[in-house]
This record gives C-alpha cells, structure tokens and sequence, in this order.
C-alpha cells in the first residue's frame, strides 16, 4: 500500500486541474503550502498514522464536494483524452515531506522548469558490488540479506520532478545506458529534453529543437554519444546530447510519421524505424540510406519495436494487435520475416521489451507487451517447432487501466527468477504500478501515486536506486528507492 503522504499528493494531483484553472501559480503554491505544513507536522510526530488515514479520507470528501466527484476513469480522461494533447497542470514547486522520523530537516523535493535547476539532492549511496547480474543494483544486495520483493521496490520517496514539458504528453523516458544520473525524455511539443540528476543540483542540460512535429520515441546509443529521435513529422534524427547538435536529419521515403525507434544492439550504426504506413525500415545512420533489405511490412501501423539481447530478432507490434518478428543480420541490417503472432485482436500493441532471465530455472528469454485494452503480457520466447522461428508462449497476464494513451512497461534490471523479479508498467489511472512476475494471486508489488494524468512510460536506471515516470500532462518524476 503506498503510503498515506503520496496518497494525499495523488488526491491534489488529480484536482489540480480544477483549482483556479486561469492562475496555475496559485493553485500550485497552496498544494506547495499545504505539502510544507504536513511535512513539519509528521516530522513532529504530530500526525499517527490513524489520523492521517482520517485526514486524508476527510479532504478527498471536501474536495469531491467543492469541485465534484472524480473517478479513476473520469480523472484520466480529463487530463489526457488524446495522445496529441495535455493538460497545461503541473506539479510546481511542491515539497517533499518524509515519514521517516530519521530524514534530514529541510529535505524538500525539488523540481525542474526548463534550465533552472530545483534543491540540490544528494546522489544515491555508493556502495560496493553485489549480486550479480547487476553488479551495483541496490536490490540485489537486499534480495542477499533476505528482504521481500516489497521492500525492494518500495519507490515511494520523491528524488525530482521535471516539468518543462507541461505543454504537451512526455511518451518516453530513459536513462542513459550504466549511468546513474543521465535521462532523457521526449515530448509530443516537438523536443528532447537532456538531464542531468547529480552532481550537484538535478537541473535540465539542454533541449534539443528541430522536429516539426512530436517526438513519438527515441533511443540511446550504446556510448551514450548520439539519440535517435522518431517524429511525427516524418524524420529520424540524428544528436548529440553533449551539445545539442543535429548531427543527422532522415526523412521517411513514404512521407509517414514515424512512431517508434531503436538501434541495432551489435551495431548501432543501425536504427530501426517503424512508420504509421506499417513499414518497418533499417536506416544506416552514418549514410543516411536504408539498408539492402532492411524493410519489412505489417498489418497496421508500427507502434513498437524491440530487440532480443543478442540482437538477432527484431520483435515489431502494431495497432492491429499483432506481434511481428524479423530475423535481423547485425552486419548488413537485412531483414527476413519470422512471425506474425495476434495478441489482442482488435487492440494496440504499445509498448515491448524483451529480456532473458538470469537463472538455470528458466533459461529461456521473455517478452513483456503492453496490449491495448487493459492487458499488460509476459510471453516466453520459444522456438517453434519444424520452422526454428522465434515464438510466444503466454507465462502471466497484468490487469492495468489502459484504453487510449500508448502506454509503456520495462523489466526491472534485476532478473533472477530464483530471487523473485518484478515488471513495472504505467497506466492511465496515473499509476505506476510494480507486478511480481512469480506470484500467483495477488501480484502487485506497490503502486507510485502522484500523477496528474495517465502515465505513459517508465524507466530504471542502471542500479535500480532510480525509476522515472513521464505522464499525459508533460511531466517526469524521478523516484528514490526507500532506504532501510
């Protein structure tokens, strides 16, 4: 259960809309005024927890009375009726108030709008290495001292809140490949925002402009040295996040917009683009050309895209529900269709992320799908009998909210089977919500609330001491781990 503080903060959140909707300033002080006195009340000890169980159920009543009764359904739709709009609510300046009687005095949660950076925050522990396959994951060494699943992926504490993007939806977030601190976040405004979380003070290092449409999704090089980014103007494009540069500009042949990207793992300079036109292409970026034999077709528009670990299947899924996957040749980028599964008929597929299990119990490699409406797949990757293609065989099914929006869900980075694993998915009741892949009956780990609209994606760094959430209203919280 999420604690009662981030329980109140959803309640705001979703209200905010509606408080002085021609002044967000006032709106966004008196959240931050009310956030600052709770905190002083509860690092007092003034608050049990009984009462702030009654307190909270107490303004949820006052609320539902002064503006009217909002439910999960209503709430999302509100906010974030199509992907192509957002909200202009924003989270600002609201403090973070612990629970914790042991948190430092003064500790606020910070936010950033555009370059001005919020507190400064200290980075997470260092510590030293653990179990693997994650070397640094935090989570790794409390599965070592015996701590449940819970506890591990108890993200409840607000590390910063970005919200330059308020204008418009953030479909993605990520974080730079092993570095803790590097994010980077798209906007359906048309830009990419670079962030840096530590040292020193979270702040935004720079916006990168030049697509005449959304930025539907993008991807960063193995380096770290260049983004990719897909637009809905028709363009792949080609930065380099340490300074901003435009180093390449693609269009697409067909004059499509294009929804989905993502380098060839083996050889990034490789990236796969998928196009509302159902193509799916392989675009060598050093040239600028598709690749001989890099293309491929599917039933609807390409909405997802994602490799395999050793980056030899390419797995594409599409509004039309189906589940497509191409044998991929990391030299040349030649494509050779393999299968065609229908996962939700007469559904989207959003979002896919393939990853293989750190464990001799089972060995073989997963797929994680988000399906639109409401399902959330765990599929195992097999090979398929006479024809040795890749296949999918159902292992788990989530419930989530999910209608509209094109919703994402990642892996956690710890992968053992043995240990227990969890994956994480957002959803358009403005949760974030953690699953326990093992467990047969009552499968959710812990539920992030504080969203102001549906969440769209989400995204671990590479120790897990770290989870961003980017949502319908344009903005991104970075969530801490909770420390013993």
């Amino acid at each position: 259960m999420a604690a009662v503080w981030q329980q109140v903060l959803a309640v705001d959140a979703r209200y905010a809309a509606y408080r002085t909707p021609r002044w967000p300033q006032f709106r966004t002080q008196y959240v931050r005024r009310r956030s600052q006195l709770l905190r002083e009340q509860a690092q007092g000890g003034a608050l049990e927890g009984s009462t702030r169980r009654w307190y909270l159920r107490v303004r949820t009543r006052l609320l539902a009375q002064r503006y009217g009764a909002l439910s999960e359904q209503s709430s999302c739709r509100a906010h974030s009726s199509s992907a192509l709009r957002a909200s202009r609510t924003t989270l600002d300046r609201m403090e973070d108030f612990e629970e914790d009687p042991r948190a430092a005095r003064g500790h606020r949660r910070s936010l950033s709008r555009g370059s001005h950076p919020g507190a400064p925050r200290g980075a997470p522990d260092e510590r030293a290495p653990g179990v693997v396959p994650t070397p640094l994951a935090e989570a790794s060494r409390a599965m070592a001292g015996d701590t449940t699943l819970s506890e591990n992926y108890a993200f409840a504490g607000v590390y910063h809140v970005f919200d330059q993007h308020t204008e418009s939806a953030v479909p993605k977030v990520q974080f730079a490949h092993d570095d803790r601190h590097l994010l980077a976040c798209c906007s359906l405004d048309g830009t990419i925002s670079v962030c840096r979380l530590a040292p020193g003070p979270p702040a935004v290092l720079r916006v990168l402009r030049g697509h005449g449409g959304g930025v539907a999704d993008f991807a960063w090089s193995l380096s770290n040295d260049v983004l990719v980014s897909a637009s809905l103007d028709g363009t792949l494009r080609l930065w380099a996040p340490a300074d901003g540069r435009c180093i390449r500009r693609v269009p697409d042949p067909d004059g499509a917009a294009l929804l989905c990207c993502a380098f060839q793992p083996l050889n990034n300079n490789l990236t796969v683009v998928g196009s509302a036109r159902h193509m799916v292409r392989v675009v060598n970026i050093s040239t600028g050309k598709a690749a001989r034999g890099g293309a491929g077709r599917l039933p609807g528009r390409v909405l997802a895209l994602c490799f395999d670990a050793p980056g030899r299947v390419l797995w594409a899924g599409d509004d039309r529900g189906s589940v497509s996957s191409f044998l991929c040749d990391p030299g040349t980028g030649r494509l050779t269709k393999a299968s065609r599964v229908v996962v939700q008929a007469g559904g989207s597929i959003t979002s896919l992320s393939a990853r293989a299990w750190a464990s001799r119990e089972a060995p073989d490699p997963s797929l994680l799908v988000n399906a639109c409406p409401d399902r959330l797949l765990l599929f195992r990757v097999v090979e398929e009998e006479g024809s040795g293609a890749p296949g999918l065989r159902l292992r788990r099914s989530f419930p989530t909210r999910h209608r509209e929006q094109p919703l994402r869900s990642c892996f956690c980075p710890l992968m053992s089977f043995r240990q227990g694993a969890c994956v994480v998915t957002g959803s358009e009741d403005a949760c974030v919500h953690f699953f326990d892949v093992g467990r047969a009956a009552r499968a959710t780990v812990n539920t992030l609330q504080g969203h102001g609209g549906a969440v769209l994606a989400v995204a671990f760094n590479c120790d897990e001491s770290l989870l961003a959430s980017s949502d319908a209203t344009g903005t991104v919280i970075v969530w801490r781990r909770q420390h013993a």
